[in-house]
């Protein structure tokens, strides 16, 4: 007699292990990552970017709560997938961007971008970077059109001026380059999200320590500048903490349904992004390139999974017979 009697071996597909992390966990996670940044964009533009802010994120839960409703599938707004949307969107954005722009801006990531390829996980890119690309192609003055560091209380819309990677494309008045304290800092003009190094770094550890994300891809991507940037005479911790790398580093080219499933393709991932960014940056008209670098390696992904993807023990090759 078997030692197993009927019924007592279960024979299911995998996974096999099971835990209590969710979606929502996960997107929580990333809003604790993202709060250091959002704070800090409130204190270098004043409240408008804390408003701007959150007019994305209510945007993009309506635009998600709506969709599902009228094409009558189960509301997903409680996974908190859209609030990060929101906030990631609203960090690519000037603090002094008018409103309606900014929720042209989140109809795209949701609706077009995520909805309607099924919703999270499903999207080939991400939604807060095709929606940023978008707006720029859209509204090209109002989206490089920089406030620059402010008190708390005053306007951002006060005082506009070149972000320090405009300086540098410029090539003129280099003299006005910030320090690379201020900006470690933040005090510098930009998205209102991306300026402070220190913000999203902190973020960043958060999201490694809680193991919501994997070091290969923000390790290749930020290491990637470094080397680039020494190789081509620049000063590396200036591209480090200037513009989108550090936002897109750590929160952006690490989606989980943009980004490859391997360690070997995640690195490879991260060095693309890094190289296509300098390439932009150094021999390109505009003078960031990380939103495109990162829509652009997502694109390539699939082709990534494929050449990175592990064979099975015991699988066949195609073409190859018994």
């Amino acid at each position: 007699m078997s030692r197993y009697s009927q019924g007592s071996l279960i024979v299911s597909s995998s996974p096999h292990i099971l835990d209590n992390i969710t979606t929502t966990r996960i997107m929580l996670d990333v809003i604790i990552a993202l709060t250091p940044a959002f704070i800090m964009s409130g204190v270098i533009f004043g409240p408008r970017a804390i408003l701007l802010t959150v007019t994305c994120v209510a945007a993009c839960v309506a635009f998600e709560a709506a969709f599902r409703y009228i094409t009558k599938k189960d509301n997903t707004i409680t996974d908190l997938s859209a609030v990060v949307t929101g906030m990631l969107l609203s960090f690519n954005l000037p603090a002094n961007l008018p409103y309606w722009m900014a929720i042209i801006g989140c109809f795209v990531a949701i609706v077009i971008v995520k909805q309607l390829f099924g919703g999270i996980g499903q999207n080939f890119a991400n939604p807060a970077i095709t929606a940023r690309i978008v707006l720029l192609v859209s509204f090209a003055t109002p989206m490089t059109t920089w406030p620059l560091p402010k008190q708390v209380m005053e306007a951002a819309d006060a005082v506009t001026g070149p972000t320090p990677l405009g300086i540098l494309n410029m090539g003129t008045g280099l003299e006005a380059i910030p320090s690379n304290m201020d900006m470690f800092l933040g005090f510098i003009g930009g998205s209102l999200g991306e300026t402070s190094t220190i913000a999203l770094l902190i973020g960043g550890i958060y999201l490694l320590a809680r193991k919501v994300i994997e070091p290969a891809i923000p390790v290749a991507f930020i290491g990637t500048v470094f080397i680039i940037a020494l190789i081509t005479g620049q000063d590396p911790i200036f591209h480090i903490c200037a513009g989108g790398v550090m936002l897109g580093a750590f929160f952006m080219a690490t989606d989980y349904s943009t980004s490859p499933l391997t360690t070997p393709g995640r690195i490879i991932f991260g060095i693309g992004c890094g190289l296509l960014t300098m390439i932009i940056r150094l021999y390109g008209s505009y003078p960031e390139g990380v939103s495109f670098a990162i829509l652009l390696m997502n694109i390539l992904t699939p082709h990534i999974d494929s050449l990175s993807r592990r064979a099975l023990y015991g699988v066949m090759k195609r073409g190859e017979e018994k």
